[in-house]
């Protein structure tokens, strides 16, 4: 939702548009449009955000500030409000032109993002426990706390995250990662790295490809964790592990349960066509069917195991 507003210095006329009445929580029209209106309906922590009466008129707003408004049933909405004053040729300030728009949600996604990188901030500074990622661009996302724990800028880790593994390891780590990165597969491998207080600690990382629906490749994602523990694969880790069976796993689980493409179809709710695509590795990579099948193969009791030397082993419990 979109709303705009003006205020005419000269005779002092404020208009609202209806979007931008209904942004605050007002019927269009049933309140006149006035600017102490507007700034008792922002929350009290967000009104210094906002220009004095002195500041408009003598031209000085700010280009765009975010604040949250408390509409008058007491929800609250966070709104993107843009200002520019209008000078007249004399170059006096005749008029302020403004746009509003509601990013409650995008202000919200970005607090739960900031939440999350606080709680993984923690999580690697008590439990050296971490996830990350890494784009097409080749940029990485690593949490600031690993650079604590290490005593290694973040740019340096970030730019090169082998940097954190013992010398005498890292070569052959390195190699084994590449080789699966460069085949967007996925990889397990186990790794010694000094800690900034000269502890030895010995990790395990796993790393996996993302995919979206239509196959595409987004780039990786990992999970980092001290081999004497036992972290549970998060959600979207989880998934990544999933999208990386391949026709020889599927193939292999059906040999334990002794099924036939078609039992692995009737269970999964797949055609017999998708199962046989799947084992053909025909299906793109971020195929929902790929999961659906794994789903009926676990639930008849097949395990996809990551084992260290990076490969997906098959088993049944």
């Amino acid at each position: 939702m979109s709303g705009a507003w003006s205020w005419v210095f000269a005779g002092g006329e404020q208009i609202w548009s209806p979007g931008f009445y209904r942004l605050l929580g007002l019927v269009p029209n049933a309140a006149k449009a006035r600017y102490d209106l507007l700034l008792s309906l922002i929350h009290p922590e967000d009104r210094h955000l906002m220009p004095a009466l002195t500041d408009i008129r003598q031209g000085h707003v700010p280009r765009e500030v975010i604040v949250r408004v408390i509409r008058p049933n007491g929800t609250v909405r966070t709104l993107s409000l843009t200002m520019e004053i209008r000078f007249s040729t004399e170059g006096r300030p005749v008029a302020l032109n403004g746009t509003a728009l509601d990013v409650s949600d995008r202000e919200q996604l970005a607090r739960l993002r900031q939440e999350e990188r606080r709680r993984q901030g923690a999580l690697y500074l008590t439990e050296h426990i971490t996830t990350f990622s890494m784009g097409l661009d080749r940029i990485r996302e690593i949490p600031f706390a690993v650079a604590q724990v290490h005593g290694l800028p973040l740019e340096e880790i970030c730019a090169d995250p082998y940097l954190l593994i013992v010398p005498e390891e890292r070569s052959a780590f390195q190699a084994a990662a590449a080789e699966r990165i460069e085949r967007r597969a996925f990889f397990q491998g186990t790794a010694h790295e000094r800690l900034a207080n000269g502890e030895l600690w010995h990790f395990r990382i796993l790393t996996m490809p993302i995919w979206d629906l239509d196959g595409t490749y987004l780039g990786r994602g990992g999970l980092k964790y001290p081999v004497r523990s036992h972290a549970p694969v998060p959600v979207g880790a989880h998934e990544g592990l999933e999208h990386s069976v391949t026709g020889h796993h599927l193939r292999a689980a059906r040999a334990l349960l002794d099924w036939s493409m078609m039992d692995l179809a009737q269970a999964s709710g797949l055609s017999h066509s998708t199962v046989r695509r799947l084992e053909e590795d025909s299906e793109h990579r971020g195929s929902r069917s790929r999961l659906h099948a794994v789903d009926a193969l676990r639930r008849a009791g097949v395990r996809f195991v990551p084992i260290d030397d990076g490969t997906l082993a098959v088993a049944r419990v």
